[in-house]
């Protein structure tokens, strides 16, 4: 598997997914999601995440302006993941460094971003 290549999912294994990111570039945000989630997160552009399995267990949920997918586990409502776009368009997914396996999100110095303000 190459170097920036991890497999990730959610705490019961029902979701499990693939998927090449840079997690040197991790974030930690400041939005009313992603703050009481303690999320640490990473961007993947959508042709680099593979969902493996689990897709039937996955709900949604969306707020403010309804922009990002945020996926969890119906099971264990772990979210490994979301999908969005960038600004420009690009699809991406929003990969939560706290399921990837291996990967000690908290000990990655994670760039604090504000999203509260955005």
């Amino acid at each position: 598997m190459p170097e920036n290549r991890y497999r990730g999912g959610c705490q019961c294994g029902a979701v499990k997914y693939e998927v090449e990111v840079d997690i040197g570039g991790a974030v930690v945000c400041n939005c009313s999601r992603c703050k009481p989630m303690g999320f640490v997160l990473a961007f993947a552009p959508r042709d680099k995440f593979k969902l493996i399995s689990g897709a039937e267990n996955l709900t949604e949920y969306r707020f403010n302006t309804h922009q990002i997918q945020h996926l969890f586990c119906r099971t264990c409502g772990v979210q490994g993941f979301a999908y969005g776009e960038t600004k420009n368009g690009d699809r991406i997914a929003a990969v939560n460094l706290n399921c990837l396996e291996g990967v000690d999100a908290r000990a990655l110095n994670p760039t604090a971003v504000d999203g509260r303000s955005a």
